[in-house]
């Protein structure tokens, strides 16, 4: 019984140590004007800057299931790259509760904007500025 007690204690804690504002982990993303899931992103931290990959698309019928990256800048390294694989997040540095000062690449227009992420009710919040425009994107946890 004390066990148990210990354990009904100390969970809560263990669980917002894991993920209270851990942006790490895989991300489904959901296009914020057609409200479809577009692909699975997995975010993770490297020498202190948090990067994202592009590790699962989600293709309509009769679309290329692994395509490369026609719409990137030519010179860009990512230019005729597989997308799947393709690290799209990049350079974010963690400054309170967001994650700033970094780009993001969209793929499938081939832009790099500048971003920053948060979370925002266990979802993560996706910026992407050009100039004084932004769009934002929900993104959400999956496995």
């Amino acid at each position: 019984m004390k066990l148990y007690i210990w354990i009904c204690l100390l969970m809560p804690t263990y669980v917002l140590a894991q993920g209270g504002n851990n942006i790490t982990g895989k991300w489904k993303t959901i296009d914020d004007e057609s409200g479809e899931a577009k692909s699975v992103v997995k975010i993770y931290e490297k020498e202190g800057k948090y990067y994202g990959k592009i590790v699962k698309l989600f293709r309509a019928p009769g679309e290329d299931p692994d395509p490369v990256c026609e719409d990137c800048p030519e010179d860009d390294p990512r230019y005729k790259e597989k997308i799947i694989g393709m690290e799209i997040i990049k350079d974010l540095k963690k400054e309170g509760d967001e994650y700033i000062e970094g780009t993001v690449l969209k793929p499938d227009e081939g832009r790099i904007y500048k971003c920053k992420l948060w979370l925002e009710n266990n979802n993560l919040k996706v910026r992407g500025y050009w100039g004084f425009l932004y769009r934002t994107q929900t993104w959400v946890r999956t496995e």
